[in-house]
C-alpha cells in the first residue's frame, strides 16, 4: 500500500533531492572560473561577499558562487575537492535542517560550506561536536581551509580562561563540544560584571553527530550546582536497614519501569527499625526519601553497568555512549547512596545554581542545523521540537555491505560462546573484526572468552578510552579484532588495511540489540563505508535485556518445545522483526519522556527569559533608578492592598500592621504612624508612603556619588536576583518531583506544575522586589562595595565537569601517635588530654 502511495505521490525525500541537484549544478556552472583564479584572488573573495552581504544581497544569492569557492579552496588547501554529494548535503545545512549522511561520506568537510557562507554575515557561527578530541581535530584540520579565505577560527574547551574563551567567541568561527557552549551561556547569565560575558547572540550553529546531542543526551540538564551540607548519617542508616530486606516480601521491583517500592511488611520493619509510629507521617518525609534512595540504588543501580568505582569514587557510566562520565553526580541523593552501598565516603548534596536542557540551549539559536548518519527514525522528534527537517542525502558510492539476519540463541551463555567462536575463525582467516557491546561488563565478558582461545584483541570501553582514536582507526587492518562500547561508534574513520578487501572488508559484531535502532545503525555503519565490501551480524538470546523486557513469550516456548540446545542458534526475519517493534516501541516511549521533559522545562524556560533578561537590564542600564523606582512601588502597592484588601469597610483594615511592615521595609521608624494614614483612601495611602520612601531614595543619590550609588544598586539588585532565582530552581525542582501524584486526584500534572510554578515565581519576584526595596532604603553604604557571588558553581554534565584537579591525587596515610583520655597532654600544659586538646578534638 504504502509502496503505491509512493508510485503515485512519489517520495518527499526524493523530491528534496531533485530540487538540490539543480543549486548543484548552478554550483558547478562557476567551476570552471574559480580554477582559473590564483590563490591571492580566490582568498580576496571572501571581502567581496562580505561587502555584497552589507549591501543587501541575501546569502541564498550568494550560496552558488560561496560553495564554489570553497569547493576550490578546499581542492587547493586539503587535496580533498568535496562531491556532488558533499555539495547537497551543505546545502540541507544552508537551509537549517539536518542532512543525513552514511559513516564515511565525508561530513566534516560538507560543513565547511554552510559554515563559511553563515560567517559572512559576521555573526559567528558555531560547529559544535560531541567531544574534546573531535573538536580540536577539526578546528586544526579545517582551520586551514577557512584561514586560507580569511577567516579566523577559535577553539572552545573547558579550562580556558574567561579572555581565551572571550578570543574564541570573537572569531569567524569556533568549534566546541555542546555543553562547553551551553555551560558558557549559564555562566554568563552569573556574571557578575558585563565584561565578564564571553558570548556573543547565539547565530547559527552547526551541530555533528546530532541526533548523539539533541536526541540521546537531551533528557541530561546542563547543570551549575553548588553544594550544600546534608546528613551523610542518614545515607548510612537507610543503606544499613535496606540490606536487611527481602523482596517480594518488603518490597516490589518492576523490571520494565524499574520502580522499586516498600510493601507493608517493609513498611512496618522501617517503622521498627527506626522507632517510630507512622514512616509517612510529615516528620518522617527526610527518612522515607533516604530509604527510598537506598533501595534504587541496592536494586536498579548495578555496578560495572550503570556506574563504576574507580579511586574511591562513584562514576556514572553514559548509557548511551559506554564513556564514564567523571565529576557527574545522580542528582537527589541517589549518588550518596550509592556511595553508602559500596563503602566509601558520602559526599555532600549539591544545589542548583542554573540549569538549561540542551533542548532549550539549542532552540535559542536563530539558525540550528545538523548532520549525521542516523537521523531518519527519529525525523518526527526534529520537526516537532527543533523545527529541523531530514534529508537522506545518497551516497557517493553504492553500499555493498552484507547485513545478515540476527542469529537467536536460547541462553546468554551459549550466544557468548558462538560469538567468541566466530571472532575465532574470522581472526583465523585474517578477516578484522569490530564487536560492538552494549555495557562495559559485556566487553570484559567477550575479552575473557578471547584470551582463552589466544585471540589477541584491544578493548575500548568505559574504564579504557585514551587512546580510543588511534585503536578505531586501525580496526581495519588484517587479523585486527576491536571490541568496543557504542562510543567507539563516533566520529573517526576505520579504513581497510592492505588485502582486506578481497577477505571480505571489515566484519561488525553486535552483541545485543540496543533499545534504540540508530544505535544499532551506527555500528553497522562502521562497515562497508565509501562503497567498501563489509559485512554485519546480530547475536541476540531470550535472556536479552530487550528481549525480556519487551520479547514474546511465544518465542520462548517455541524454543523450549523444539528442545534447542543452547548453542544452537535459529536465523530468523520473523525474530528480527519482531525486536524491531520492540525498539520502536521502546523509542516511542524515550521521545514520550523527552517531550514530557521539554514540556516541564518550558515552564522553567520562560521564568529563566524573565530573570536573565532582568539581570542583563541590571549589567547594562546606566541609569538603575528606572529598575528600582517600579520595585519599591509594587512593594507599596502590594502591602496597602493586602492590608486594605477591596470590598472590606476602612474599621477591618489592618492598619497597625500595614505601617509595621512598611516600618520594616521602605520607611524609616519615625516615618509613619498609624494617625497619619486614618481616614485616608488605599490610593491615598499609597501616595503618602511613596513620597517619603522616595524623598529617602532621592536623599541617598544626594549623599553620594554617582558612581557609588549606581554600584550600590547594582550590587544590591544582584544579590537579591541570584539568591531567590537559586532558591527558587530548587522549589521548582521539589514541585516537579512530586507533582505526578495529582494525577490521582484526576489533575493534569503538567497544568497543576506551570499553575503552581507561576504562583511560585510571582512569589520570587515580590519577595526579590521587597528586598531590594528594603536595601536601597536601609541599608548603610560601605566605601568598598563590592559584587559577591552568591555561592560557587561547578558545571555538572557527563565528561564535562569542572573539578579540582588536585583533590583526586591519592595521599600517603600517616600513622600519628594516640595519646589515652587519662594521660598528659603532649602541649606540656600538664593537665590531662580529655581536660585540654582532647576536648577540642572530641568537638571537631
Amino acid at each position: 500500500m504504502i509502496g503505491l502511495l509512493k508510485k503515485v505521490i512519489g517520495d518527499t525525500n526524493e523530491r528534496s533531492v531533485k530540487k538540490l541537484e539543480k543549486t548543484v549544478e548552478q554550483i558547478e556552472q562557476w567551476d570552471e572560473e574559480m580554477q582559473k583564479l590564483s590563490d591571492e584572488e580566490l582568498s580576496g573573495k571572501t571581502e567581496g561577499f562580505k561587502e555584497r552581504y552589507a549591501n543587501g544581497e541575501s546569502l541564498e544569492d550568494l550560496l552558488p558562487e560561496t560553495y564554489a569557492v570553497v569547493r576550490e579552496a578546499a581542492h587547493r588547501v586539503l587535496g580533498m575537492k568535496p562531491f556532488r554529494v558533499q555539495l547537497m548535503g551543505g546545502i540541507v545545512l544552508h537551509q537549517g535542517d539536518i542532512s543525513e549522511m552514511k559513516t564515511g561520506e565525508g561530513k566534516t568537510l560538507v560543513a565547511t560550506m554552510p559554515v563559511y557562507l553563515n560567517a559572512l554575515t559576521g555573526k559567528g557561527v558555531h560547529v559544535i561536536t560531541v567531544n574534546d578530541y573531535l573538536a580540536g581535530r577539526d578546528s586544526e584540520d579545517m582551520g586551514e581551509l577557512y584561514r586560507f579565505l580569511g577567516m579566523t577560527v577559535g577553539l572552545n574547551q573547558k579550562g580556558m580562561t574567561k579572555d581565551e574563551k572571550r578570543e574564541a567567541y570573537a572569531a569567524d568561527i569556533t568549534y566546541g563540544t555542546n555543553n562547553e557552549f551551553g555551560f558558557d551561556y549559564l555562566r554568563d547569565n552569573m556574571v557578575l560584571y558585563k565584561e565578564r560575558m564571553v558570548q556573543r547572540t547565539l547565530h547559527f550553529a552547526v551541530v555533528d553527530e546530532v541526533d548523539s546531542i539533541l536526541v540521546d543526551e537531551a533528557r541530561t540538564p546542563l547543570i551549575i550546582s553548588g553544594s550544600v551540607q546534608q546528613s551523610t548519617k542518614m545515607y548510612m542508616a537507610g543503606d544499613a536497614f535496606v540490606r536487611r530486606l527481602k523482596l517480594e516480601e518488603d518490597y516490589t521491583y518492576d523490571e520494565q519501569t524499574k520502580n522499586v517500592q516498600l510493601t507493608e511488611e517493609g513498611v512496618n520493619k522501617a517503622e521498627q527499625a527506626f522507632g517510630i509510629d507512622n514512616l509517612f507521617d510529615q516528620n518522617h518525609v527526610q527518612l522515607l526519601h533516604h530509604i527510598n534512595q537506598a533501595l534504587k540504588a541496592h536494586v536498579t543501580m548495578n555496578r560495572d553497568s550503570d556506574y563504576v568505582v574507580d579511586e574511591g569514587q562513584v562514576v556514572i557510566v553514559d548509557q548511551f555512549t559506554g564513556r564514564l562520565m567523571k565529576g557527574r553526580r545522580y542528582s537527589d541523593g541517589l549518588h550518596q547512596a550509592i556511595e553508602a552501598k559500596e563503602g566509601l565516603e558520602v559526599q555532600k548534596e549539591s544545589m542548583t545554581l542554573a540549569s538549561i536542557t540542551f533542548q532549550n540551549f539549542f532552540r535559542m539559536y536563530n539558525k540550528l542545523a545538523g548532520m549525521t548518519g542516523t537521523a531518519k527514525t527519529e525525523e518526527e522528534e526534529f520537526r516537532n521540537i527543533y523545527g529541523m527537517g531530514v534529508t537522506s542525502v545518497p551516497t557517493n558510492e553504492p553500499v555493498i555491505r552484507d547485513d545478515k539476519p540476527d542469529m537467536i540463541y536460547k541462553s546468554k551463555e551459549g550466544k557468548h560462546r558462538a560469538i567468541a567462536d566466530t571472532v575465532g575463525e574470522l581472526y583465523q582467516k585474517g578477516q578484522p573484526v569490530l564487536v560492538g557491546t552494549v555495557s562495559v561488563e559485556m566487553s570484559e565478558l567477550i575479552s575473557q572468552l578471547l584470551k582463552k582461545r589466544n585471540v589477541p584483541h584491544n578493548v575500548l570501553n568505559a574504564k579504557h578510552h585514551e587512546n580510543e582514536a588511534k585503536i578505531i582507526e586501525d580496526a581495519g587492518q588484517p587479523g585486527t579484532v576491536t571490541i568496543a562500547t557504542n562510543m567507539a561508534g563516533r566520529g573517526t574513520d576505520i579504513k581497510l588495511g592492505e588485502g582486506v578487501v578481497d577477505l571480505g572488508g571489515l566484519f561488525v559484531i553486535g552483541t545485543e540489540r540496543h533499545e534504540s535502532r540508530r544505535i544499532d545503525n551506527q555500528l553497522r555503519g562502521r562497515s562497508g563505508r565509501q562503497g567498501d565490501p563489509g559485512a554485519s551480524q546480530f547475536y541476540l538470546s531470550m535472556e536479552d535485556d530487550l528481549m525480556r523486557r519487551f520479547g514474546t513469550d511465544n518465542m520462548r516456548g517455541m524454543m523450549e518445545k523444539l528442545g534447542m540446545e543452547d548453542d544452537q542458534p535459529i536465523e530468523s526475519k520473523i525474530v528480527s522483526r519482531a525486536v524491531e517493534q520492540a525498539q520502536k516501541r521502546v523509542e516511542g516511549h524515550n521521545f514520550d519522556a523527552r517531550k514530557q521533559i521539554l514540556q516541564y522545562d518550558d515552564v522553567m524556560r520562560e521564568q529563566r527569559d524573565v530573570i536573565y533578561a532582568q539581570r542583563m537590564e541590571v549589567l547594562d542600564s546606566e541609569n538603575l533608578e528606572d529598575v528600582v523606582k517600579p520595585m519599591i512601588k509594587s512593594v507599596v502597592e502590594r502591602a496597602v492592598g493586602q492590608y486594605t484588601p477591596e470590598g472590606t469597610v476602612p474599621e477591618e483594615w489592618n492598619l497597625e500592621g500595614l505601617v509595621n511592615y512598611l516600618k520594616g521595609t521602605v520607611l524609616w521608624a519615625d516615618d509613619l504612624e498609624v494617625k497619619d494614614i486614618e481616614g485616608m483612601e488605599p490610593e491615598e495611602i499609597t501616595e503618602t508612603v511613596l513620597e517619603k520612601a522616595y524623598t529617602h531614595y532621592r536623599q541617598k543619590q544626594e549623599e553620594l556619588p554617582e558612581e557609588t550609588m549606581k554600584e550600590f544598586e547594582r550590587v544590591v539588585l544582584l544579590r537579591a536576583v541570584d539568591r531567590k532565582w537559586m532558591n527558587h530552581i530548587d522549589q521548582m525542582d521539589q514541585l516537579r518531583e512530586g507533582i505526578h501524584l495529582r494525577a490521582y486526584g484526576q489533575n493534569d500534572p503538567l497544568r497543576e506544575y506551570k499553575f503552581e510554578g507561576f504562583n511560585m515565581f510571582e512569589e520570587m519576584v515580590a519577595s526579590i522586589e521587597e528586598e531590594v526595596a528594603m536595601y536601597i532604603v536601609k541599608a548603610q553604604v560601605r566605601s568598598n562595595l563590592e559584587r559577591e557571588e552568591v555561592a560557587e558553581g561547578k558545571a555538572v554534565h557527563g565528561e564535562n565537569t569542572e573539578r579540582e584537579e588536585n583533590n583526586n591525587k591519592r595521599r600517603p596515610v600517616r600513622k600519628t601517635e594516640t595519646v589515652g583520655r587519662n594521660e598528659p597532654c603532649p602541649c606540656g600544659s600538664g593537665k590531662k588530654y580529655k581536660h585540654c586538646h582532647g576536648s577540642a578534638e572530641a568537638a571537631q
